[in-house]
């Protein structure tokens, strides 16, 4: 079997700003949830899906925003969007889809938590995790665990990440800490980009392997001295950053291998989801109905 992993508050997100405006019947925003079950709709076209799962950020802050006030948080999110994350979960469990609405968690740390506790199964041939988020590339474990970015049609194994960023899965949380993610929120440290980043990990591989002095590194950078004395100044809010990076395999899924299994769309719940939301077209769209 393949298991499917969707990071559906990406879809959402993308969905909302990439679709016209569009409400229901009794006035709720619902382009986001429109554009969210016709990409789930497309995937669950694939021949290969057997098994699928979606965790969506059901409350946008989480235990970061506590950690790190800085955090990405629901500020200046459009109220639009954000009202249709509701909607979007009952659309997802419409589909037949096990949906898992993190709250104290992300929904990254839910897909990471799957990975950990399905991806050793021996029935698992591969386990597919459907986001474009750089976070997710530490979960990546050689063939068997893959990133896929559904729009641009590339699939991520760990020779594919390697090549990305420069630094094995392993390394990815210590990569984000030093270069930062403006996605998320916090700002890495002065000077060190991408290519610096990668050329001392694929040396020492963490954060706290990496000498105080530029004189141990013996990596090719020209700018040595400075990013060791930024390092050594900074690694206190380097280690916080790559906390925030660290994805958790912990979160409260409280799912079998066996109840991912997709039998098709729930005939009657969806029809009525879409009649509520005034979808009728995308009724025409399912190819099995449960």
């Amino acid at each position: 079997m393949k298991l499917h992993l969707v990071d559906a508050t990406f879809e959402l997100f993308r969905a909302y700003f990439s679709r016209p405006s569009q409400r229901s019947p009794d006035g709720r925003p619902v382009n986001a949830v429109r554009g969210l079950l016709e990409s789930m709709l497309s995937l669950l076209r694939e021949p290969d899906l057997t098994h699928i799962a979606a965790a969506t950020d059901h409350v946008i802050e989480s235990w970061r925003n506590d950690v790190y006030p800085a955090y990405k948080s629901s500020a200046g999110v459009p109220v639009d969007l954000l009202s249709q994350f509701g909607d979007a979960e009952r659309a997802l469990r419409a589909l037949g889809i096990t949906t898992w609405p993190m709250v104290e968690d992300e929904a990254d740390d839910a897909i990471a938590t799957a990975v950990a506790r399905f991806s050793g199964d021996a029935s698992v041939e591969q386990t597919i995790i459907c986001s474009v988020d750089k976070d997710l590339a530490q979960c990546v474990s050689d063939a068997r665990v893959v990133l896929r970015d559904r729009m641009r049609g590339i699939t991520y194994d760990e020779a594919g990440v390697i090549a990305k960023f420069g630094v094995t899965p392993e390394s990815i949380p210590d990569y984000l800490a030093l270069v930062g993610d403006s996605a998320d929120g916090y700002p890495g440290l002065p000077g060190w980009g991408a290519k610096s980043a990668a050329t001392v990990l694929r040396r020492f591989e963490h954060l706290e392997a990496i000498p105080d002095s530029a004189l141990d590194w013996e990596v090719p950078l020209r700018n040595a001295t400075q990013l060791a004395a930024t390092l050594r100044q900074q690694r206190g809010d380097a280690l916080l950053y790559r906390r925030l990076a660290t994805l958790g395999r912990d979160a409260q899924i409280n799912t079998e291998l066996a109840a991912l299994a997709w039998h098709g769309v729930p005939r009657g719940p969806f029809l009525a989801l879409c009649d509520e939301l005034g979808l009728e077209r995308i009724k025409e769209r399912v190819h099995r109905w449960a």
